[in-house]
């Protein structure tokens, strides 16, 4: 009796025990400790890993401020009542918000961090990380180094067309446009939030070789450019690209060609490990909250910096414009269907109203947000550590509230 209670308590451990082991020679010992110590993303995981620096500017430009916390606070008063929250305070600090910047025309009407953070914090983008990388494709274009969007990734990965030929009709547009065909796996422990071990967003964040993961591993599911799937494997491989064609790390070549021009802080990006060096380019790009307003800032003025065009008018077009001749049937419901819907460009998104007016935004997980509104030369950033009592949409509605 003993010992089939010992063998019924000890099997579920031993098959637990084996699926480590067998996952490990899979992915390595060090994405499954990875995964097992941290698990869910939040905004501290830069810590866990090795991080290459990026130099700002000596001189850059510096908001003005004219301080009108009480009319910025009024535009969320909606969320703050949904919330359940008396202030607007109490709702900053059950949202685990780090930080809210508003500004206006230029000038500061909201700059208030939380919950432990002040302006020299370093705040996590998430996937804002992957507006940067566009960017980056954009300059590497403007300097003649990427022909052209329509290029096929094998241009530059020319290992893959040997692996699977299908890779040849994947171009940098449909990586851009999250219309690769990529396969990607999304599965979860059933009834929670937590990712199953082969995850493919568990795998690509925490896998201490992604360079050689994205040649010998990822396969292809669909034809491209007939469907949508947000897919972080297509910024990964967008790093490649970069990578190959600037013979550069993506960290050096975002200093050259935007920390040194624009930013007034450093920054971080975190790579996969020391030996192999690859940043993780879908999310994990670090900085402070006012340097992603500048980011912002330059969106909005079309790539143009006080005189000086740091990337292309027609990049930044194409990168935050709705691309109406894609049919709106590939992409999922909750983007909406009407006059009012979300839409998405190269590695940017995007909110259309009826009016005919539009609103472009980075956007991260865990509410990180670079919330542009062009027509009324707004640019909202805000930083945080949950989605709970807090999403993007929070910034759509608030626009609407602007008088």
């Amino acid at each position: 009796m003993k010992k089939a209670i010992k063998i019924i308590l000890l099997t579920p451990l031993a098959l637990i025990f084996a699926a480590l082991l067998v996952l490990s020679v899979m992915y390595s010992p060090t994405y499954m400790y990875r995964l097992i110590t941290m698990n869910v993303a939040d905004v501290y995981d830069y810590k866990h890993f090795e991080n290459r620096k990026i130099e700002g500017s000596q001189d850059t430009f510096h908001f003005a401020k004219k301080l009108d916390e009480e009319y910025v606070e009024s535009l969320f008063h909606d969320r703050v009542k949904n919330s359940g929250c008396k202030t607007f305070d109490e709702w900053a600090e059950k949202s685990q918000t780090t930080a809210l910047i508003f500004i206006r025309r230029d000038t500061i009407l909201y700059e208030k961090y939380f919950n432990g953070f002040s302006r020299d914090s370093y705040f996590h983008s998430q996937s804002m990380a992957k507006s940067f990388i566009s960017f980056l494709i954009g300059a590497a274009i403007d300097d003649g180094l990427i022909a052209s969007v329509n290029d096929p990734m094998t241009k530059y990965i020319p290992e893959l067309k040997k692996r699977d030929p299908r890779f040849e009709k994947i171009t940098i547009k449909n990586l851009l446009q999250m219309r690769s065909g990529l396969k990607y796996y999304e599965g979860y422990f059933p009834g929670t939030h937590i990712h199953l071990p082969w995850h493919d967003e568990a795998v690509g964040y925490y896998h201490p070789n992604v360079r050689k993961l994205l040649l010998k591993k990822i396969d292809i599911a669909r034809e491209p450019g007939k469907s949508f799937q947000y897919c972080n494997y297509n910024t990964s491989y967008l790093g490649l690209i970069i990578e190959r064609a600037t013979h550069k790390t993506v960290s050096k070549y975002m200093e050259e060609k935007l920390w040194s021009r624009i930013m007034e802080y450093d920054a971080l990006f975190s790579i996969d490990s020391k030996k192999s060096g690859f940043e993780y380019m879908p999310s994990r790009l670090i900085a402070r909250a006012i340097d992603y307003a500048r980011f912002g800032r330059l969106f909005l003025h079309d790539g143009n910096w006080n005189g000086q065009q740091i990337i292309s008018k027609d990049w930044v077009f194409k990168s935050t414009r709705e691309d109406k001749s894609i049919p709106r049937s590939i992409y999922p419901d909750w983007l909406g269907k009407g006059c009012k819907h979300t839409y998405y460009s190269y590695q940017w998104w995007g909110n259309t109203n009826c009016d005919s007016t539009f609103h472009f935004f980075a956007n991260g997980n865990l509410g990180q947000n670079i919330y542009v509104i062009p027509d009324k030369d707004i640019i909202i950033v805000h930083c945080g550590n949950s989605l709970e009592y807090y999403n993007e949409g929070d910034l759509w509605h608030a626009a609407e509230q602007i008088d």
